[in-house]
């Protein structure tokens, strides 16, 4: 018995075509972020050339400036543009999944990343625009992946930058559809690029020549176009390419984190779990009796708080990480069922919340007394806003002790950082430094220290008598004047303090006694 071949006029169904290729995905991700299958659209891979191109032209690398913020506005721009597109997924006929609209949550992560990208516009102070950077890493990948647990909050940070990488191919997909001869697009963009270049040069160089101070603007607003810039337009082109490709590839087709945000596990005895927790509040107990012991009898000198206020932060640290690495893992392990489990959850880490509340209230008192008597620096500073930050989260604890389920808490924390980290920017920490250094106390005034400040200093520095206050500012001046001119560099804090220091110097030089 033989099996006829199939005749010759009927055609095989063509397997659907996805990002990798004609079959469906079977990487580790496929299951949970299949990406998008179709190529990017022309809109798309316009919108991420002309975001790079952007930054590539704007974006100033060793320095806070008004650049980074037009970057964050094109990029976001890019993102907005490119949009959602329809997944198909499963046999034919194609299943059409509904178009992904951001909810109200993601819209202020992403409002968030575009404000702490804000502050190198306002602020001169680089380690502050440094560290909103790198929170703006975190909102940015909750905007564009979510999160709702820890885990799943963990994971999405992560995929920014695999969708970075794979990003390449749907980009290079999308560009080879648009410059195909049948539709003609990408001949039509290049010949609108060219006819461009062409106008903008020959009367950019006519009206240059027939104006000395249109020609100077022009001179500003031009860079020189030597080796260095154009080795650093294609290096900053090229990671604009790899950042907002990314981002339009989460907008285009975001991951299904649901999966990861369950609690449902196998359960322990309660033995298993309270008797290591109930020995670990013994000792947290002992450690918060000798603090107390030491604070009555207040025989303790102002100087041995130093390096206890330190020891107590980052032992502060672990203690809150233990703590919600404690809460979560008894979200998930912990049996709850009977009352008697329930009663053992509330006691022993509601009971450990609040010593570590009065560790933590005992730091932020000993890193307050050092404060006055040695003055105020940034390390001190940011030390005491993380230590307000770890009490605001041991109270949110505290409150998800009610219901012993708290989907929100991971979050309202972060979302609490991110508010007090905004709210250090316009609080202007240089210059509170500057104004609390100024106050009268038993030690002198470093003046090395308030030197290194940043510009934004300058207004609080004024204060100063006028010997110590000529070397400080003059120091200050010297760094301006350092800085070159340059526009995509422009930063109110730096403007404002050149105005206060021309004000101040009356035309003369700065000088130290």
């Amino acid at each position: 018995m033989s099996i006829a071949p199939p005749p010759k006029n009927v055609t095989e169904p063509r397997p659907l075509p996805t990002l990798h290729g004609p079959w469906p995905s079977t990487a580790p991700w496929a299951r949970h972020w299949p990406g998008p299958v179709r190529p990017a659209t022309a809109l798309t891979v316009a919108a991420v050339a002309g975001a790079a191109a952007t930054a590539a032209l704007s974006l100033p690398l060793d320095r806070p400036g008004v650049g980074w913020l037009i970057t964050a506005l094109a990029g976001l721009l890019a993102v907005i543009a490119a949009g959602p597109v329809p997944t198909t997924g499963g046999p034919p006929p194609l299943v059409v999944r509904p178009r992904y609209r951001p909810g109200p949550e993601r819209v202020a992560w992403g409002g968030a990343t575009v404000v702490l990208i804000a502050v190198g516009t306002f602020r001169s102070a680089g380690w502050l625009f440094v560290l909103c950077l790198l929170v703006a890493t975190l909102t940015g990948a909750l905007a564009l992946a979510g999160g709702r647990s820890i885990r799943s909050i963990l994971a999405g940070y992560t995929m920014p930058f695999t969708a970075a990488f794979r990003s390449v191919p749907w980009l290079t997909r999308g560009l080879k559809r648009a410059g195909r001869p049948a539709g003609g697009a990408g001949v039509r963009v290049a010949a609108t690029a060219a006819v461009s270049v062409v106008l903008l040069t020959a009367f950019g160089a006519l009206l240059a020549s027939a104006d000395l101070r249109f020609a100077a603007a022009l001179e500003h607003l031009v860079p020189d176009l030597g080796v260095d810039t154009v080795f650093r337009w294609v290096f900053v082109g090229g990671m604009g390419v790899l950042v907002v490709g990314s981002a339009a590839y989460l907008r285009s087709a975001p991951p299904n984190l649901s999966t990861l945000d369950g609690t449902k596990g196998r359960k322990v005895h309660r033995w298993e779990w309270a008797v290591p927790l109930g020995l670990l509040v013994l000792l947290f107990a002992a450690f918060v009796s000798v603090q107390a012991a030491g604070l009555l009898r207040g025989d303790e000198p102002v100087r041995a708080f130093a390096d206890e206020a330190r020891q107590g932060f980052w032992q502060l640290s672990f203690v809150v990480g233990l703590t919600l690495v404690v809460l979560a893992g008894a979200a998930r392990w912990a049996p709850r069922e009977e009352p008697a489990d329930r009663l053992l959850i509330r006691v022993i880490l509601g009971t450990l919340t609040v010593l570590t509340l009065v560790i933590a209230a005992t730091a932020l008192h000993r890193i307050d007394l050092y404060t006055d008597e040695y003055g105020l620096t940034r390390l001190r500073l940011l030390v005491f806003c993380c230590e307000l930050w770890f009490v605001l989260v041991l109270l949110l604890i505290l409150a998800a002790g009610r219901n012993l389920r708290a989907p929100w808490l991971p979050r309202v924390a972060i979302a609490a950082g991110v508010l007090a980290l905004i709210g250090l920017a316009v609080a202007n920490p240089d210059g509170l430094i500057a104004e609390r250094n100024l106050q009268p106390r038993n030690q002198p005034i470093d003046l090395t220290y308030l030197g290194n400040l940043s510009p934004d200093a300058v207004p609080a520095l004024t204060g100063l008598p006028p010997a110590q206050r000529s070397c400080v500012l003059g120091r200050i001046n010297l760094e301006l004047e350092r800085t070159p001119a340059d526009w995509r560099a422009w930063n109110l804090g730096r403007e404002r303090a050149r105005a206060v220091l021309n004000g101040q110097s009356n035309g003369q030089a700065w000088r130290c006694d």
